[in-house]
């Protein structure tokens, strides 16, 4: 797209012969165009089309180089009547005369002295004094214009031109949310936008009108002006708040072979329009301070033009990077209706219009980003004009023929009133015959009469005689002239027979050409296709294969990672199981140093009773040493016997649970091993579930779940989970975990033990090793925590008890 960046500064008159004239120039050879001006509120776009007084826009420009153009070879009215599917149909003459009958007994508004009255707003606009025009302007064609005036409001499509009529309506509400009072014009309805055969989009039902002059199509556009919508706003006293279309349709067709009537064939008329789109600018509601209707009809505007924008966004990157995006020409009733040129049925040229004021200058940029990104778009498709296969300048040839004619027949005395030839040559023979005299014999004895008309007749007998005489040899003439004639002809005939083989020659060799071009791109194509398909082939046995070596190499990977798992895990049984056996090893190895040093020490001792005896008889005997005698104590409370079974049992202490107050759910699963610890929390008037129970939850209100696991050492692990239960909005229940409570279960050979500073004699560790009492041997650890995934009920942490 080309588009051009102006502002008020530049002169019409050049902005048309860069941008609209070129249009114009394709419409008359056949061609489609779009001229768009795009910009903010306020920024002279409706200016730029309409034109002031003195100085008329683009639109009236248009219009006068059209007439211009075209004006000698414009059909006489109604001879072309387009149909309801944006076509056009040629009339016969009968036709178009009782159509101009009818539309000429039809009351029209004229002045007192006869003329069409002409509006004064309008009437300084269409004075263009360039008299512009195109030059080469087929002479054989006629030609007939129609315009239409459509707007585009709130994304609805209205015509201008349509006439609603007076009558007295309920108060009710149009679609332009408007009251309507009692006595005002019934709004026009919302029209349909359609494709014909052609693919073109076209509006239905739109009022269509033929005009003969600029004058006359100027005026029907500024009929439609008045009724298009338009409103006060902050930034521009009259702004436009929709977007207008102005259609000119330029229908032609080729005249037949004697240069007087039209063509009736529809396949050689040639339909070709000129849209002229008049923007409505975009605008911040910030900035015109837009409430109610207002700002709806900002809000449609803007959303066309950026519908607008997208479109074009995406046939630039189409273009640029091959892809085949879809196009949203549906978004917006704007872009749909001018789908064809976007797909290259005709040029597109935008005129971008730029505020200069300082507080449009983030807008105005955006602007002139838009129009850069536009003109790197190119979309263009050749449009095949029907060939009518008749002699180039007959209209002139003709006519002047026709001229020729009557200026003989003028010279010999010609046709007065249209008389033909004929007429007036017998006519001219008969004057030059003698008149006949009286034929009536009153006397007998008159003997004039006959001698004079004996004579006339002789006379006339000679005359004709030589008239016979002449046409004879004219008519020899005329034979030999028409013998030489059927000579040259056949001559003529037999060159052009003998060129006509010879092209006949080389069409056949060129067909035989075409057909072995054609056979081997059947065979080419056959290859292809069977090269397509084994080249599909290969690519599924491509992507099976691949397929089947991710599934092996993540198989193995699994595998790998199995194995290093193993690994790890039989390294840590090792390690655990040889530290088990060190430590065992060690215990042993004190036990059996502990027994020795015992037996030793018994020896010493009866080696010192002994040599007390033998040194000092005396009947003292000698103290061991307290550590000796605890020993013994311990020695003889480890081999002490069992209680007697008559005893009473002895009852484990349990902890009592902190929410011992509180309706509790003790959830038990039955996989659980009983642990009967000490520290194992007992809560009374508890409700115990083996399962989760919605009956139990509907009773309590704390929850309490019982979970074993096996620690890295081998022991159980208990872990309370505990939550808070409450009722949710659909009539159940939900449990919020807010705590842990962690019972650990630990052995006392699992720990090994050191000897304080304090008491270093290596025989009291071995003896405490040995303890076996129950309620010191089992260490339980409390913990009590909160975390986010809990619940956010805790904050602290609780000491071991």
């Amino acid at each position: 797209m080309d588009f051009l960046k102006g502002n008020l500064r530049l002169r019409t008159k050049e902005l048309f012969n860069v941008v609209a004239k070129p249009l114009v120039e394709d419409l008359i050879r056949g061609k489609n165009g779009l001229l768009f001006t795009y910009g903010v509120t306020g920024s002279g776009k409706t200016h730029t089309m309409t034109g002031s007084p003195g100085d008329g826009g683009l639109l009236p420009r248009c219009l006068d180089m059209i007439f211009n153009s075209i004006g000698p070879f414009q059909a006489k009215r109604f001879v072309f009547k387009l149909d309801d599917k944006n076509g056009v149909d040629v009339q016969c003459e009968v036709d178009a005369l009782l159509e101009r009958q009818k539309r000429d007994a039809m009351p029209v508004p004229k002045t007192p002295s006869g003329k069409r009255q002409i509006d004064p707003e309008f009437a300084d606009m269409i004075n263009v004094q360039d008299h512009c025009k195109v030059e080469e302007v087929d002479e054989d064609n006629v030609y007939s214009v129609f315009v239409s005036y459509i707007e585009i409001y709130n994304n609805y499509i209205y015509d201008l031109l349509e006439e609603a009529p007076f009558e007295p309506i309920k108060p009710k509400w149009n679609n332009c949310n408007t009251p309507v009072r009692n006595g005002d014009f019934i709004p026009p309805q919302s029209k349909i936008l359609r494709e014909d055969q052609n693919h073109n989009m076209y509006v239905t039902g739109c009022t269509e009108v033929e005009v003969k002059s600029t004058e006359e199509a100027f005026e029907v556009f500024w009929r439609g002006q008045k009724k298009r919508r338009i409103a006060n706003t902050q930034l521009n006293r009259e702004s436009s708040r929709s977007h207008s279309v102005f259609i000119i349709k330029l229908a032609q067709a080729p005249l037949d072979a004697d240069g007087d009537n039209v063509l009736q064939e529809k396949e050689q008329i040639t339909l070709s329009q000129l849209s002229l789109v008049d923007l409505a600018g975009s605008e911040r509601t910030n900035r015109t301070k837009a409430e109610g209707n207002r700002l709806r009809e900002a809000g449609n505007i803007n959303q066309s033009l950026m519908t607008l924008r997208t479109c074009i966004e995406v046939l630039r990157e189409n273009q640029m990077y091959g892809t085949n995006k879809m196009v949203p020409y549906r978004d917006s009733k704007l872009t749909h209706l001018f789908k064809n040129y976007f797909d290259g049925e005709g040029k597109v040229r935008m005129i971008v219009c730029v505020n200069p004021k300082a507080e449009d200058y983030e807008e105005s940029l955006q602007v002139m980003r838009f129009a850069e990104m536009t003109q790197e778009v190119e979309v263009a498709r050749p449009v095949d004009r029907p060939l009518c296969g008749l002699t180039p300048g007959r209209r002139f040839r003709n006519q002047a023929f026709r001229e020729e004619l009557s200026r003989k027949l003028e010279m010999r005395g010609g046709p007065i009133n249209g008389e033909t030839e004929e007429q007036s040559v017998s006519e001219m023979f008969l004057q030059n015959f003698p008149p006949l005299p009286s034929c009536e014999l009153l006397d007998v004895n008159d003997d004039q009469t006959l001698p004079k008309l004996i004579e006339v007749l002789e006379k006339r007998h000679k005359l004709r005689q030589m008239l016979s005489e002449e046409f004879a040899k004219n008519v020899l003439a005329f034979k030999t002239m028409l013998q030489d004639f059927d000579s040259s002809i056949v001559s003529k005939e037999n060159y052009i027979q003998g060129k006509l083989s010879e092209k006949e020659k080389t069409i056949a060799g060129q067909k035989m050409e075409l057909e072995r071009l054609e056979k081997k791109i059947k065979t080419l194509e056959y290859k292809i296709e069977i090269l397509e398909k084994t080249a599909t082939i290969y690519e599924e046995d491509k992507r099976n294969l691949q397929q089947e070596l991710e599934s092996k190499s993540q198989k193995l990977q699994r595998q790998a990672s199995d194995k290093r798992r193993l690994e790890a895990r039989l390294q840590g049984m090792v390690a655990e199981t040889t530290m088990k056996w060190e430590k065992e090893c060690e215990r042993r190895v004190a036990a059996k140093q502990l027994e020795m040093q015992n037996k030793l020490w018994v020896k010493d001792e009866k080696l010192k009773q002994l040599k007390a005896i033998v040194t000092e008889p005396k009947n003292e005997k000698p103290e061991r040493p307290s550590r000796e005698r605890d020993r013994e104590k311990t020695v003889q409370r480890s081999v002490s016997p069992s209680p007697a079974p008559n005893a009473p049992p002895v009852r484990l202490r349990h902890r009592r649970s902190r929410s011992a107050g509180e309706r509790w759910v003790d959830h038990k699963p039955p996989s659980n091993l009983p642990t009967e610890t000490v520290m194992q929390p007992h809560v009374p008037h508890a409700i115990t579930v083996a399962a989760a129970s919605e009956k139990a939850l509907a009773k309590c209100d704390k929850y309490m779940l019982t979970h074993q696991e096996l620690a890295s050492d081998g022991e159980i692990e208990t872990k309370l989970i505990k939550g808070d239960v409450f009722k949710t909005r659909g009539g159940g229940q939900a449990v919020q975990f807010t705590e842990i409570e962690t019972l650990k279960q630990e052995s006392p050979t699992g720990r090994k033990r050191r000897s304080s500073p304090s008491n270093p004699d290596p025989h009291e560790d071995a003896a405490d090793s040995e303890w076996t009492d129950v309620e010191t041997r089992c260490s339980v650890a409390v913990e009590m925590r909160a975390g986010s995934a809990l619940g956010p009920g805790y904050q602290h942490h609780a000491q071991p008890k």
